[in-house]
């Protein structure tokens, strides 16, 4: 006859059950209220959902039970939900800030190591979003944690691209962000109802980007990747001094049109002291079956803004890679699930690949950060 089970042992099982939002064990957050073995092994366990309309209750339920039933001995399971109390919800949002009661940004506090990345361009319709998406994805597949922040405002397109769909749960002033393909996504999109424009000015949208960077529990990430509007205006702007060790990549086509106004976009890093990472060209061409390249947009457009920065910035702006026209990107797009996801051996999804692995690969710049040491007078 098997030995009767241990609360203490139900309570090392639950410890491998990983909340599917804050991404921490369930017990480590506080949602373990109760655990109870009563007679024959039956396994009673309290857990308090962090709200009560909480979107993964029924994944908790059920990773609980399994969790639970693998303890030797456990012949039945009892779920007893119930919802943090204000008290327990504080504490959560204390912890899950470092400590810090009050919102703050991340991505600037000492230590921080997360790679941002601000992707930009200096006109519509180059497919920025559509490399952001890609990009994001691309890293998540090769087990980064990456997070992205959809600050096209006006023209929000992340969600779709990425397949999120509903709002982040809230837990009072703090929200837990959508994920899908593993990446964490916050856009105004979700907040929008659709078909309904945003109508905003400077100082609304300068707030609408720090309460993302502050009040969504981004935890810690490897990279989070910003999909700023085109050109450069006040969300530029505001990203510059909401994150000014945040690195600009910018996006182009070929065409010299679009290679003009990406030199633009890119040349904004003089005024903001930021750096330019690097340009990357997409629509480079079409592959036709011959295997021969259709240069719809002309030639050269991502090495012609690459010179330039370089000159502009009086540092090397290398190109990063150039992306080919390729219809699996569109259908992806359209879809919500990235083509390096969805058709990962595509030329596109190639080339994304292999420039979001040039990104995570570059050394991290020391300027700005702590080097954890502490100067000895003599």
């Amino acid at each position: 006859m098997d030995a009767m089970p241990t609360a203490e042992l139900i309570r090392d099982a639950l410890a491998t059950v990983i909340d599917p939002e804050i991404r921490r064990p369930i017990t480590e957050i506080g949602m373990v209220r109760s655990v109870e073995v009563a007679d024959g092994g039956l396994a009673v366990i309290g857990i308090d959902l962090t709200t009560q309309g909480c979107p993964m209750r029924e994944r908790i339920t059920s990773d609980v039970e399994s969790a639970a039933r693998a303890v030797a001995g456990v012949s039945d399971v009892r779920i007893e939900l119930g919802v943090m109390s204000e008290e327990q919800r504080l504490d959560l949002r204390s912890q899950l800030r470092g400590g810090k009661p009050e919102p703050v940004i991340p991505f600037t506090q000492p230590g921080n190591l997360t790679r941002v990345y601000a992707v930009a361009s200096g006109k519509g319709g180059v497919g920025k979003s559509t490399v952001t998406a890609n990009l994001a994805a691309a890293m998540a597949a090769d087990g980064l944690k990456v997070g992205v922040l959809d600050a096209d405002i006006f023209g929000f397109s992340i969600p779709g691209m990425l397949g999120v769909e509903g709002q982040p749960t809230r837990i009072d002033d703090m929200l837990l962000p959508p994920i899908a393909h593993e990446v964490k996504a916050v856009s105004i999109g979700m907040f929008v109802p659709e078909g309904q424009p945003v109508v905003w000015r400077g100082p609304m949208l300068h707030r609408a980007i720090e309460q993302f960077l502050a009040d969504v529990f981004w935890g810690d990430l490897d990279v989070l990747l910003l999909d700023l509007p085109p050109g450069t205006g006040d969300i530029a702007i505001s990203v510059a001094q909401l994150l000014p060790h945040a690195e600009l990549v910018v996006v182009t086509t070929p065409q010299a049109a679009a290679a003009g106004v990406a030199e633009r976009a890119g040349a904004i890093a003089t005024q903001t002291s930021q750096s330019v990472v690097g340009v990357i060209e997409n629509m480079a061409w079409l592959e036709q079956a011959d295997g021969s390249r259709l240069h719809l947009f002309g030639e050269g457009g991502g090495a012609t803004v690459a010179r330039r920065l370089s000159r502009t910035l009086g540092t090397e702006v290398p190109v990063l890679g150039q992306i080919p026209l390729d219809i699996a990107t569109r259908e992806a797009g359209d879809a919500g699930t990235p083509v390096v996801i969805s058709d990962p051996d595509s030329p596109a999804a190639t080339a994304l690949r292999a420039i979001a692995r040039t990104l995570t690969a570059r050394q991290r710049g020391l300027a700005g950060r702590s080097l954890g040491v502490t100067p000895v007078k003599r």
